[in-house]
């Protein structure tokens, strides 16, 4: 098992930055890939980036791969998601997965809220 838990939300002016944490515990070997994933209300959950810890390897979604990035320290266990220039519309709760494959995700953290107000 793993175990993964976010930090770092909060609420924040269209404009500013925050840096997500995902801290991941447990059975970390069987760990390639970690995710994050928002789910703004209303609304399907959607991806916004990857990372294969073994080759730093990074994925975006196109409307985030501009003003996000997505970083991992393995001495941590920790994966972070530097986000910049936000706005309104990237109001969501945020939250990381972790996996073996890419896009195949076992594990979910419990996911932390970001308000981007205007």
């Amino acid at each position: 098992q793993v175990q993964l838990v976010e930090s770092g939300g909060g609420l924040v002016q269209a404009g500013g930055s925050l840096r997500l944490s995902c801290a991941l515990a447990g059975h970390t070997l069987t760990i390639n890939h970690v995710a994050w994933f928002r789910q703004a209300p209303g609304k399907e959950r959607e991806f916004v980036a990857d990372i294969n810890e073994n080759t730093g390897t990074t994925y975006y979604a196109d409307g985030v791969k501009e003003r996000f990035t997505i970083s991992g320290d393995n001495d941590k266990n920790t994966v972070y998601l530097q986000m910049n220039n936000l706005k309104p519309a990237d109001t969501a709760v945020y939250s990381c997965a972790a996996g073996m494959h890419y896009a195949k995700y076992d594990y979910w953290g419990q996911g932390t809220q970001v308000t981007v107000s205007s």
